[in-house]
């Protein structure tokens, strides 16, 4: 029986998109009838320090087996966290070694994956998948971390083009990802696009009266409400956000922003939503999973946002979960086939990235036009029945696998 290995940074319970992510593709690869071998830290990032995690487990039937060693827990210091990167990707690099496996399949954080991958496909003669949910180091360029031209970048460049070269399949999660890669040189026929799924059972539409958070945050179901989910960090423009919501709380009082989730910029957040008395602003933390319809039937609308140059070869994983739970997409980002997306099937309105003032204007246009906000949840909700389901995302996953254990 084929086997696939995944040394991966983070797994359930942490809470990212990313554990999502590969949990249903390792679901769909046990209905298919392959193997599936994870080694992993302890959880630590945003779960119990404290609860206690078996060394290892076994899912789908005992085809998907955990193995997690133990790790100190991961701190906002970036140096702590850099270092803790490299001591994991050393234990890891070891795992590579000598575990029992027919694909390697890699995950693009950390980034520096790819250091290992030299000498394990010279030893071990696997083929190896990766799965390119961001780009390194353009993404640090996007965010001010790096400087194009300068030491990172030349330092994250050489890392990727290792990567690149040691991989026999390279998953994007978009057009505009692969055109990227195409021009950094790497052969089409490895490139494969796949778009990040919504699982379209679990996000749905909740209605308002049903909605269990409203009463537990104490949230007015007469208002108009516009949502962000996410990671609440430096790229996601909050600042330009809150000027908007500061505006809006005396032009349009009954319009509210909810925002759920944590991030290395929430605690300036905060603040901001203190010093400028933003009672039109509710923060919540980020909910179980079992929750996300709830979550993402907060708002009359959901947000896409980020500063300029941050997005540009992207379309956010939480714009198909907006679009699942019936609600009309409001991006305010570079441009890129997202922009496409929202105009062609109508479900959503494109701003360009900082502009500010466009930006008020289509919360504005919605709050205004109620039937044409529900005109665009409803159209966003059919784009991904025909286009983003679970099913068709994993399968895709599946058939990659497949395929390079054919060659």
């Amino acid at each position: 029986m084929m086997k696939v290995f995944y040394p991966y940074a983070y797994f359930y319970p942490e809470t990212c998109a990313g554990t999502y992510l590969i949990d249903n593709v390792i679901e769909a690869s046990a209905a298919s009838g392959i193997e599936s071998l994870m080694t992993v830290p302890t959880p630590t990032r945003d779960v119990d320090t404290g609860m206690f995690w078996r060394r290892t487990e076994k899912l789908y039937g005992g085809k998907f087996r955990i193995h997690r060693f133990h790790m100190y827990g991961e701190g906002k210091n970036p140096v702590g966290r850099a270092f803790r990167y490299l001591l994991c990707e050393s234990i890891q690099f070891f795992y590579c070694l000598f575990k029992k496996y027919d694909v390697l399949f890699i995950d693009s954080t950390p980034p520096i994956q790819g250091l290992k991958l030299p000498l394990v496909k010279f030893l071990r003669r696997k083929p190896v998948i990766y799965n390119a949910q961001d780009l390194f180091p353009d993404s640090l360029v996007g965010t001010g971390l790096a400087r194009k031209g300068g030491l990172l970048w030349k330092i994250g460049t050489m890392v990727m083009n290792i990567t690149y070269r040691c991989c026999d399949k390279i998953i994007v999660i978009s057009e505009d990802f692969k055109k990227l890669l195409l021009q950094k040189g790497v052969p089409e026929e490895k490139i494969v696009v796949v778009y990040n799924w919504v699982d379209q059972n679990a996000v749905v539409n909740i209605p308002r009266a049903k909605n269990k958070l409203f009463d537990k945050y104490q949230l007015d179901p007469s208002k108009f409400y516009i949502e962000y989910s996410g990671n609440i960090g430096l790229t996601q423009n909050m600042d330009m956000l809150l000027e908007v919501m500061k505006e809006l709380k005396t032009t349009h009082p009954d319009i509210g922003l909810v925002l759920v989730g944590e991030g290395a910029y929430k605690a300036q957040v905060e603040e901001i939503v203190k010093r400028d008395n933003l009672t039109n602003v509710t923060m919540i933390p980020f909910q179980p999973y079992e929750d996300i319809s709830y979550v993402f039937s907060l708002g009359d609308a959901g947000l896409v946002i980020s500063k300029p140059g941050v997005g540009a070869n992207s379309v956010p994983s939480k714009t198909w979960s907006i679009m699942s739970a019936s609600r009309p997409v409001l991006a305010n980002f570079d441009e890129n086939e997202l922009k496409d997306i929202l105009a062609g099937n109508e479900c959503g309105i494109f701003t360009k990235a900082g502009d500010k003032v466009a930006f008020k204007q289509s919360i504005i246009k919605l709050y205004e036009n109620r039937d044409l906000c529900k005109k665009y949840g409803t159209n966003g909700r059919q784009f991904v029945m025909d286009n983003l389901t679970r099913e068709v995302g994993t399968q895709k996953y599946v058939d990659v696998i497949k395929e390079v254990c054919k060659k």
